[in-house]
């Protein structure tokens, strides 16, 4: 075996030999110049030729064999984990991480809790013209780390004129709750254009076709170019972000069906109203 390899290392320099001694043979023989010259040539060519095509073989192997150990390292791995119970929690982990590469191979990051918000602060100081928002309301406005540092970057957005709209979706009975109403009125005197969605409403109108249209209520998009998602169900991230342009076509259109059956608000004295439920009770008293 080594004596092969040994020999494949040297058939370079074999051929070279073989080429000179035949050209030597012809010149000093068969006195045949011509024909010396010719098979000297023929022979350092034949000698590069190989040279550079076993290199190349050579190269290509190596990076086949990476690629194959690379692409059946965890399966070998896992082949070998022999209690029954540690071999369920590695198949466990094997489709855990084939569903985050998947995820990635579609074009979008995962992000735990910290990198979310952080993504979505870089992403809000980046912001030119617009950002759109559709967010349940929770009461971490006002109190936790990650969401204060993430509408401060809001507030540097609204000082560069970015206009900012947010659709906070809610049930009816959480509208009039007063640490929800101070949330609402924080932003709108902030300057953020806010709306409210009824989750009824939202889903009486996926109700109207049979169809599953999975719509997320907990996603933001910059300036057309950024998405971030939160996921629905806790996992091992919170959340995930895109830049591809047909994924993120794809949140406008959410925030579009949402926008749809959104509640415009105003301020009235020292609560959140919705506009449409004041302008009828204008309209009431003027008909009285």
């Amino acid at each position: 075996m080594k004596f092969s390899h040994k020999l494949q290392q040297m058939a370079v320099f074999i051929e070279f030999l073989a080429g000179a001694g035949l050209a030597i043979f012809f010149h000093l023989v068969l006195h045949n110049e011509m024909a010396s010259y010719l098979i000297f040539g023929v022979g350092v060519l034949l000698s590069l030729a190989t040279y550079l095509l076993r290199e190349d073989i050579g190269k290509t192997r190596t990076e086949l064999t990476d690629l194959y150990h690379q692409a059946h390292e965890v399966t070998y791995a896992i082949s070998r984990v022999t209690d029954a119970e540690c071999q369920a929690k590695a198949q466990e982990l094997l489709a855990n991480t084939m569903r985050t590469i998947t995820m990635l191979q579609n074009g979008f990051i995962p992000l735990d809790e910290t990198e979310f918000y952080l993504d979505g602060a870089k992403s809000s100081d980046a912001a030119t013209l617009q950002i759109r928002a559709v967010d349940p309301i929770t009461f971490g406005w006002l109190a936790r780390a990650t969401l204060v540092n993430f509408y401060q970057s809001n507030l540097r957005a609204l000082e560069r004129k970015v206009k900012i709209t947010r659709i906070f979706v809610i049930n009816r009975e959480e509208f009039v709750e007063p640490e929800f109403q101070k949330i609402i009125l924080t932003q709108l005197k902030d300057g953020i254009d806010i709306r409210i969605a009824f989750r009824d409403e939202i889903l009486g109108a996926n109700a109207v076709s049979d169809r599953n249209t999975n719509i997320p209520w907990d996603f933001a998009v910059y300036d057309e170019q950024v998405a971030t998602e939160v996921f629905p169900h806790a996992g091992k991230y919170y959340g995930r972000k895109t830049t591809q342009p047909a994924e993120v076509e794809k949140y406008l259109h959410y925030y579009q069906l949402i926008e749809h059956n959104a509640h415009a608000v105003i301020i009235e004295g020292d609560r959140v109203a919705l506009a449409s439920d004041v302008t009828a009770a204008i309209m009431s008293d003027k008909s009285i």
